[in-house]
């Protein structure tokens, strides 16, 4: 899971982003290890057909939609032939115009630029229209925030949008089962482990790629080496955040109305 591909992203985004030249190395290190790229898409396609992966698949996933995932990413992977999946917030592309919704962290793309990916082989897939935590929100801004992005994709991109990753990775029962709703057929979060075959395809685990993530540190993410030690104190954290997230939603619902 990668967001910013830059030398130097707004501040906001620093850890989360990857110098160029380090993403590079990082392909190169992929392809020199014989791994071969899948959409986030035809991965959990060919798990639920039960079709064949290669020995060694990777998906190689950006969340948010910045405007460098065109300049910076998407050349590099055309280079070194890696396909991949983009998860957009809609409300902040570049023109959303009037579907706007709050501030985006960092220069977006645009409609005209999200049209040229596919022939790049990159999968476009919704992350919700306006990045709220969607385990925490009202069922019905909940249906906005995953029925909207998927209709305005569909709509300006003229295919079908099967693919969703959740803000900040937080889902719930009642999440997943709206998001089906929507028409959506798997959901990636983060959970920082391993994706496996008998993953829920509707919590897709991803591992976070970072600013400080060293070569050697990639090297076991790729091949799946000392991933839950290396991932330790974030599991922990997730596992303590979910408890108090449950509580927090489990609050706001019994308060009475002030309406």
């Amino acid at each position: 899971m990668y967001h910013s591909i830059h030398e130097a992203p707004n501040r906001s985004i620093q850890g989360l982003s990857v110098h160029p030249k380090t993403f590079a190395e990082q392909l190169k290190y992929l392809r020199s290890e014989g791994f071969i790229g899948l959409t986030f898409g035809e991965l959990c396609k060919r798990r639920r057909d039960g079709m064949p992966l290669p020995e060694r698949p990777v998906v190689l996933t950006f969340d948010d939609g910045y405007a460098d995932f065109v300049e910076k990413a998407v050349p590099l992977m055309v280079e070194h032939g890696f396909p991949a999946t983009v998860f957009v917030t809609t409300g902040w592309l570049d023109d959303a115009g009037p579907h706007a919704a709050g501030s985006a962290p960092d220069r977006m793309m645009s409609w005209a630029q999200l049209a040229e990916l596919p022939a790049a082989g990159v999968e476009i897939g919704a992350h919700s229209h306006g990045h709220p935590e969607l385990d925490q929100i009202g069922v019905s801004r909940l249906r906005a925030e995953l029925f909207d992005p998927k209709h305005l994709l569909e709509d300006r991109l003229g295919h079908p949008v099967p693919s969703l990753a959740y803000p900040y990775g937080y889902s719930s029962k009642r999440v997943r089962d709206i998001s089906r709703e929507a028409g959506y057929e798997q959901a990636a979060a983060v959970a920082n482990a391993n994706a496996t075959a008998t993953s829920d395809s509707f919590q897709v685990p991803r591992l976070t790629v970072k600013r400080s993530t060293s070569p050697t540190a990639f090297a076991r993410i790729a091949h799946q080496r000392q991933t839950r030690l290396q991932y330790a104190p974030a599991h922990a954290l997730t596992v303590g955040w979910a408890v108090v997230r449950r509580t927090r939603l489990a609050v706001r619902m019994l308060r009475p109305c002030r309406c």
